[in-house]
């Protein structure tokens, strides 16, 4: 009788086991309708337009026909076009403003300049007008990029820091660029510390969850640092056939010694 129960009891806790160990595609895979441990979200936040901010590098561009101040703030046609084709990061740097504290840009002839607080398409429509002035038939157009942007990733991952590509990308596109998250990354409860004007906060949100495009977790921000911790299961993880067999003959032959051992003692 003890016998049975011995072997009833270390049967029903090897189903346990291999149960709560197996990584199902419940716990891996993106966009899946909310239920069964998958949140809800709803428009918790709608994504808003950067906002220039103190510290920030803007690269600026001009076009015009007039050659004498096109060279003015973009320098030879030579080192601009070696910029455009994405080289030349030390003639970027030379053509890049950096933001004042006080919100402002130090431009040629014009001098300090206000820009913080608005979108890249308002501080492009307000430089135009500031300079129109010094060129010719008043006409001029400006390309205003933010530069030197970046998010990091930290956990199971390709962990590192990343460039932001554009103005906004979301945090599918930022894994992607990452590598992705590894198999035994916690989909269910990825962190993001994020800087905001009342200062540094965590938040914690599901990935899983086809919903997350209607949360405020779904765009990255500069300067944001997503972690993703292991899941529980990493130990005695069960990813394939090959590896549930490697973890039911260990476990036969461990059954196997234990009750031969129980036996020898008798």
């Amino acid at each position: 009788m003890k016998r049975t129960f011995f072997w009833v009891v270390l049967s029903i806790s090897l189903i346990g086991l291999l149960s709560s160990s197996c990584i199902t595609p419940r716990k891996v895979n993106y966009m899946q309708p909310p239920g069964m441990g998958v949140p809800a979200y709803h428009d918790s936040v709608s994504y808003e337009d950067y906002r220039i901010k103190p510290d920030d590098r803007l690269y600026l561009r001009v076009y015009s026909i007039d050659d004498r101040m096109n060279y003015v703030f973009n320098g030879s046609s030579r080192s601009t076009d070696y910029v455009l084709r994405g080289g030349g990061s030390a003639y970027q740097e030379l053509y890049t403003y950096l933001v004042e504290e006080d919100g402002s840009l130090i431009l040629p002839h014009l001098g300090n300049v206000f820009v913080g607080g608005k979108t890249l398409r308002e501080a492009e429509s307000y430089l135009e007008e500031k300079l129109k002035p010094y060129f010719k038939l008043n006409e001029v157009d400006i390309d205003l990029r933010i530069v030197g942007r970046y998010y990091s990733i930290i956990g199971q991952s390709a962990s590192g820091r990343f460039e932001l590509p554009r103005e906004k990308i979301n945090i599918f596109q930022a894994l992607a660029q990452a590598g992705d998250i590894g198999i035994y990354g916690d989909r269910s409860r990825i962190r993001i510390l994020r800087e905001t004007p009342e200062g540094p906060v965590v938040k914690v949100f599901d990935i899983r969850s086809a919903d997350i495009i209607h949360s405020e977790f779904y765009y990255v921000e500069p300067s944001d640092v997503i972690y993703i911790q292991n899941m529980y299961e990493q130990v005695f993880g069960i990813t394939s056939l090959a590896s549930l067999l490697g973890i039911l003959v260990s476990t036969f032959s461990l059954v196997s010694t234990i009750y031969i051992l129980i036996n020898l003692n008798k």
